[in-house]
């Protein structure tokens, strides 16, 4: 009971600070925004895999936050919707790169010399014990397949299950109904199962 009555006053100063930057109060927006820049960063991370890209996708998700603050009803949790946002931003900047020129890191020889940088930049796995080294390896298998879903089924499983949104929650974020989140998370668990599978068939294959 202690815990639920120091929490609640919290919550209602995010509440006020909420209201007063949907009126357009600048300062409160900024002291909501501070509160979620770290975690924002770090999902930046885990989408980019770069931490100047990362940076750069997290202010571009702040700034539209912003822009947009007045649209945002209180239907689902802010860390939700500005989640939503990141996700939105990300695959504006896919699309952007991907109608860019080929750069020069695409050429043929640049992928080996990348690896050799990814590898470098990777802990110790040797020095893990079995077990950790089995989640580490199973974390990159999962985040791999996810990765390969389309954009649409990839929203839904990485609000669901990264940030722990409830299927209404993820409606009001992404502005579908929640027949159509039901929807696609489940055409896009049925991936990911079929994906695992695959990949189970292959391990098991290479063993005999």
């Amino acid at each position: 009971m202690v815990i639920i009555t120091e929490e609640r006053p919290a919550l209602s100063e995010s509440a006020e600070l909420l209201s007063r930057a949907r009126e357009g109060d600048a300062d409160a927006f900024c002291v909501v925004a501070q509160a979620h820049e770290q975690r924002l960063f770090q999902q930046a991370i885990a989408l980019c895999h770069d931490p100047t890209a990362a940076e750069d996708l997290a202010a571009e998700t702040l700034i539209e936050a912003w822009k947009s603050i007045g649209r945002f009803d209180g239907s689902c949790r802010f860390s939700t919707w500005l989640y939503a946002i990141l996700l939105h931003r990300y695959q504006k900047l896919i699309r952007r790169l991907r109608s860019r020129p080929v750069p020069l890191s695409a050429l043929p020889g640049a992928e080996a010399a990348d690896r050799e940088l990814l590898l470098e930049r990777l802990p110790d796995t040797q020095s893990l014990p079995s077990e950790k080294l089995a989640l580490v390896e199973a974390n990159a298998r999962m985040r791999e397949a996810i990765n390969a879903l389309p954009a649409r089924h990839r929203q839904v499983v990485l609000l669901r299950f990264f940030e722990d949104a409830s299927l209404p929650e993820i409606a009001a974020a992404l502005g579908l109904s929640i027949g159509t989140v039901k929807s696609r998370l489940h055409h896009a668990l049925v991936k990911l199962r079929k994906m695992k599978s695959i990949v189970n068939l292959s391990n098991s294959s290479g063993d005999t």
